[in-house]
């Protein structure tokens, strides 16, 4: 008996060290999550590079077009991230008459700001 409760401590101290373990990763990753967000959103409202503004209202943005959709509901819009970053790099994919501006097929945008801006957006 006293060697099952001694496996039992071992174990329970293992899973309080995996637990904060856990909690430690979700806050760095966390903190890496809202710089990316940061980023995107700087790149998205700078008027020489995103600019989408131009097109989108936005995150209480000032000014802003009204040729694209508004960027709203985004995640409930794009469950999947991987096709709102395709909308990005290239919306004349799968719309060839789009006003959008291909921001990776025509190199506007680097693949690292893509997907910094593709973090803002589904944030929204």
């Amino acid at each position: 008996m006293t060697g099952n409760i001694r496996r039992l401590a071992a174990l329970a101290s293992t899973l309080a060290v995996l637990t904060g373990a856990l909690l430690v990763t979700s806050a760095v990753n966390a903190d890496e999550g809202a710089a990316a967000i940061a980023k995107g959103k700087a790149i998205a409202f700078g008027r020489t590079k995103g600019n989408c503004l131009a097109c989108h209202m936005m995150d209480n943005g000032e000014s802003p077009g009204n040729l694209g959709p508004p960027l709203i509901a985004m995640k409930a819009r794009y469950p999947d991230k991987s096709k709102l970053r395709a909308q990005i790099w290239d919306p004349t994919a799968n719309n060839p008459e789009s006003a959008m501006v291909p921001f990776g097929k025509y190199k506007v945008l680097t693949e690292e700001e893509i997907d910094y801006v593709v973090e803002y957006i589904w944030s929204l």
